[in-house]
């Protein structure tokens, strides 16, 4: 949808075109238990990244911070991933179509030391670089790393966009293998057309996954894989199993984003419906939709099974609020968070998505609303959760409707043990003010003050642990930090007059700087994959048993001896024992000690004897998975 927006400038009409299509309308284990005490709060600096449309060359190179004021830009609703390496990627839509520049299309930048810099990458969905450009894509921009490294020794980098030009009628994927120096684009990866908020996620070093609402099918929840980093994609599900289809579509849903487990490459895709198709009797379409969902796929997307996450009674509630997030730790835990529009919640699940735990309430004062949560999982029991918050709340109002003296932040909070219930939650707030009043959640149909358009993201560095948050702000700063945007030297757009307005809307990056972080506790061996895959294509027993795991102590590894329900399981190691400090080590085998069952959950014990003759004894849970499906 296109808004004209009119300006008195003389030399340059801006057209202001909302690309964040979405779904804001429904139209549209390891276990390690660490002290139950609050974790030390988290610090953050704050700055602003560069990416504006206006200027030659949109900002490509420039690195953020910096004392020239050339930090700005003109995006919204950006999202963040971390590589295994620690780098970060972000990703956010340009919000400005400018006659004579850049139109559309989205912006991306990266870190190469931890988010202390940004610096912006070339646009990964335009066709040019310099004016004049153009970009039929950049609505809803999401973006994923790959796991594992490509032939240049590089991680995939993925950025996925809705079409603006025609609107809403593909999905475009752009690839890069080169840390973000250039860019493949794919503007046909949507098997079906007609398209809405879409999602992204990787696998292995080649594998990348969509998921969209597919609007000519009632906004049935739609799954497209590729096997060659996004060059075609081959296969097409949808999300919904036959047993639920009939009610979840419909568009009684809001979709949530998608995620892949790295270590047994278990789908999730989350999203919030009624609870079954009784309610249908009551209401046919637009239904309150109270109930949160997760359809877990251990094929690699071919098919998937719905899961209830948890059903509230009161079926005039509504999750979904920008959007339902799910995330994964390192021991194949599942975590989902999802907003009544007042609080954030979260469930987790032990049991790869079959079971769920919860809800447990994540904010408190002075963040009275909380909506917009997303969420990212380090070691078992670690969780990062994000949102937009305020201490408004009156219980009478929606966030629409709040009033001008409501002031939104960035708030942050971290739990170290988030698998025992009632844990403790650390809060702080991550950003200065970054809007006053209505938040709309109503996609483009909103009637109100949609500066913070729909979502944004938190990614924790492999290598620190601290989080780097990516957000939106529509605050006139001015500061070296976060200098205001300008069209041209003599020309600003973004003054004190325009504050809390769509002309100052831009994105931010809060890196944290203090509080405690994530990986920090280890095992001498870590495992880092747990992988036993059926085989088979025609179905039969064919179990192939991988396991990979890295010396993250200071003395050697003498050996390592492997239970599968009790049972021992013989190896063969890639490296020798003893495995010295800092090396890895991979294990495979295709003799088990019992019969499998494909989607059963086996206990796998793990001990590590150490050169000093110590041991050390971990347990945690594996699925047995139709390997044979996964493509990788």
């Amino acid at each position: 949808m296109d808004i004209i927006r009119k300006t008195t400038d003389n030399t340059l009409t801006i057209i202001l075109i909302l690309l964040t299509l979405t779904s804001g309308t429904i139209l549209a284990s390891a276990t390690v238990t660490r002290a139950n005490a609050a974790s030390p709060k988290a610090t953050f600096a704050n700055y602003e990244l560069a990416g504006n449309p206006f200027v030659t060359g949109y900002n490509v190179g420039t690195s953020c911070p910096n004392t020239a004021r050339t930090c700005q830009n003109t995006e919204g609703e950006p999202q963040i991933r971390a590589d295994k390496a620690g780098n970060f990627y972000g990703s956010s839509e340009n919000v400005f179509c400018v006659i004579g520049g850049l139109c559309g299309g989205t912006f991306a930048w990266r870190s190469n030391d931890n988010g202390q810099h940004f610096t912006t990458l070339i646009p990964p969905n335009s066709f040019s670089v310099g004016r004049p450009g153009i970009s039929p894509a950049g609505g809803d921009t999401d973006i994923a790393v790959a796991p594992d490294k490509n032939t240049n020794g590089l991680y995939n980098v993925y950025v996925a966009s809705l079409q603006s030009n025609p609107p809403l009628l593909n999905v475009y994927v752009s690839t890069s293998t080169d840390a973000g120096a250039s860019w493949s684009i794919n503007p046909t990866s949507a098997s079906v057309a007609g398209d809405d908020r879409e999602w992204i996620a990787a696998d292995g070093a080649n594998k990348v996954c969509i998921s969209y609402h597919a609007i000519a099918l009632t906004n049935d929840i739609v799954v497209d894989c590729s096997y060659n980093a996004g060059l075609v994609f081959t296969q097409h599900t949808s999300a919904f199993d036959p047993a639920h289809i009939a009610f979840l579509a419909g568009f009684n849903n809001i979709i949530g984003n998608l995620a892949i487990d790295p270590s047994n490459h278990v789908i999730y895709q989350v999203f919030s419906s009624i609870a079954n198709s009784d309610e249908l009797a009551s209401c046919t379409i637009s239904c309150h939709v109270h109930t949160v969902w997760i359809a877990v796929s251990i094929d690699g997307g071919n098919t998937f099974t719905d899961y209830t996450v948890y059903n509230n009674p009161n079926t005039n509630l509504d999750y979904g609020h920008q959007f339902i997030n799910v995330s994964v730790d390192t021991a194949g835990n599942v975590y989902a968070v999802y907003s009544d529009d007042h609080n954030i919640y979260y469930s987790f699940s032990r049991t790869f998505g079959k079971n769920w735990s919860g809800p447990y309430q994540i904010n408190n004062a002075p963040s009275k609303t909380a909506i917009f949560p997303w969420s990212t999982a380090g070691n078992v029991g670690e969780l990062d959760v994000v949102w937009y918050g305020t201490n408004f709340y009156n219980g009478v109002d929606h966030p629409d409707t709040y009033p001008d003296t409501a002031a939104w932040n960035v708030y942050f909070s971290q739990n170290l043990n988030a698998l025992v219930p009632g844990s403790s939650w650390t809060q702080a707030t991550a950003s200065n003010i970054i809007h006053y009043g209505g938040v709309c959640e109503a996609g483009v149909t909103c009637t109100g003050n949609r500066d913070l358009l729909d979502d944004f993201g938190v990614a924790a560095s492999p290598t620190t642990g601290s989080a780097v948050i990516i957000y939106t702000s529509d605050q006139f700063v001015n500061s070296t930090a976060e200098p205001a945007t300008r069209r041209s030297s003599t020309s600003p757009f973004c003054t004190q007059a325009t504050n809390n307005d769509i002309d100052c809307e831009h994105t931010n990056i809060a890196v944290q700087t203090g509080g405690s972080t994530f990986f920090q506790t280890k095992h001498h061996l870590q495992v880092n994959r747990i992988d036993i895959e059926n085989t088979n294509l025609q179905g039969g027993s064919s179990p192939d048993f991988k396991i990979r795991g890295e010396n993250t102590g200071t003395v050697p590894i003498s050996s390592v001896s492997v239970q599968l329900s009790g049972q021992p399981v013989t190896f063969t190691w890639s490296t020798a024992f003893p495995l010295q400090p800092g090396q890895s080590a991979s294990a495979e085998t295709t003799t088990l000690p019992l019969l499998l069952v494909v989607g059963d959950i086996y206990q796998v014990t793990i001990t590590a004897t150490l050169s000093d003759g110590t041991t050390e004894t971990q347990t945690t849970s594996a699925i047995y998975t139709l390997g044979a499906g996964l493509g990788l």
